[in-house]
């Protein structure tokens, strides 16, 4: 393994263009060390600053349908759970949040939901109702939008690219094929693998994440971001496992605080054009600068006071202290010495993006980022 007295040159090595290699991502996914930490956490810095600059991106979020056939180990909405009351929201229910979050100052629209029975009965003909449902977000406010209905087909990723959907959500949550058996029983790793590369011919840019503290390896999480890189994924993501009443995933016994902002943090320089979030789901408010100091540049989560809406992992988490709002975020990213973008950046982001995706661009080769 690497000498830590060896990390400086490494890090500058990749800052100027050279791609980390599986060997190399797990050293620095492993790194610890204080000193370490902080010499991965400000190249990740310069990495976003070169890329982005000072400004980041905001993501409104509507979580409108909390049903679920699935029964995923380390959710709170899986099926079997009793512990929580199951909504879905109406259309004017959607389209006032939406309204809401565009007056706030979000720069996009995220519309998600689990794998509702209603949507997905009949070969996923009812996905009517959300092809309706983007072009009138669209309508309202202006902003691009953003789909989470979980695994789609090819036909249903066509339709709801064609009514407007700029993005597609799907998250593997591991790239280990046995750690993603145990997490997700009964799902196909390659049909929703699939998905993600049916929505990016359909037209739709395209978001892969990863779940920490749910029994992965360094190594693991090495593969996760190579795997990420072959798809060529435009936004990455990682979130902490949050344990909750109805959720049979176990917690880590020894809960690894730094696990998630190294990753994103090796993310950012496997990945320094890219977009990575920091999700107010995990932490809330509080947790917000660590994951900005690590390197992310867009805030997820975003959610009104008051509509009645949910986060996923921490359903609850300052919410209806309207803390989970553009307004609220902003101290904090002016103490990183960070401000919100623009929508007209955000746009110009999303057009030279779509432009190297559907131009002939081919993927990193294997064992590349």
């Amino acid at each position: 393994m690497m000498n830590k007295r060896k990390l400086p040159l490494l890090l500058n090595e990749i800052l100027d263009g050279r791609r980390p290699g599986r060997q190399e991502l797990r050293y620095l996914l492993a790194l610890r060390d204080a000193r370490c930490v902080d010499l991965l956490f400000r190249a990740a810095r310069r990495a976003r600053r070169r890329h982005f600059g000072d400004r980041v991106f905001f993501y409104g979020f509507i979580y409108f349908s909390t049903y679920c056939r699935n029964n995923c180990r380390f959710c709170y909405y899986r099926r079997a759970n009793r512990e929580l009351v199951r909504y879905r929201r109406s259309e004017a229910q959607i389209l006032e949040a939406a309204r809401r979050l565009a007056d706030s100052g979000v720069h996009l629209i995220d519309l998600t939901m689990g794998e509702d029975p209603l949507f997905f009965q009949d070969g996923g003909v009812s996905f009517e109702k959300l092809e309706k449902m983007i072009g009138r977000v669209r309508a309202r406010t202006g902003l691009p939008v953003m789909v989470s209905p979980g695994v789609i087909d090819r036909g249903t990723a066509d339709r709801l690219a064609a009514a407007g959907a700029d993005w597609y959500a799907c998250y593997q949550e591991t790239h280990n094929r046995r750690l993603y058996d145990r997490l997700r029983p009964g799902q196909d790793y390659d049909v929703r693998w699939q998905a993600k590369r049916d929505a990016r011919k359909a037209g739709m840019l395209i978001e892969d994440g990863i779940l920490a503290g749910v029994g992965e390896s360094p190594a693991d999480l090495a593969d996760s971001i190579i795997a990420m890189g072959r798809l060529d994924a435009d936004q990455v993501r990682v979130m902490s496992f949050v344990p909750r009443d109805g959720i049979p995933l176990a917690p880590p016994e020894t809960p690894d605080p730094l696990r998630e902002p190294v990753t994103i943090a090796v993310m950012r320089l496997a990945f320094p054009d890219r977009l990575i979030p920091a999700s107010l789901d995990v932490e809330g408010l509080s947790g917000l600068k660590s994951r900005l100091e690590a390197g992310a540049n867009v805030v997820t989560s975003l959610i009104p006071p008051g509509a009645d809406l949910a986060g996923v992992a921490n359903c609850r988490l300052d919410i209806q202290e309207s803390l989970r709002t553009p307004a609220a975020v902003a101290p904090v990213l002016a103490g990183c010495g960070l401000a919100a973008a623009t929508r007209d950046a955000y746009r110009r982001w999303l057009e030279a993006r779509r432009s190297r995706c559907f131009s002939g661009h081919r993927p990193a080769a294997n064992g590349e980022v």
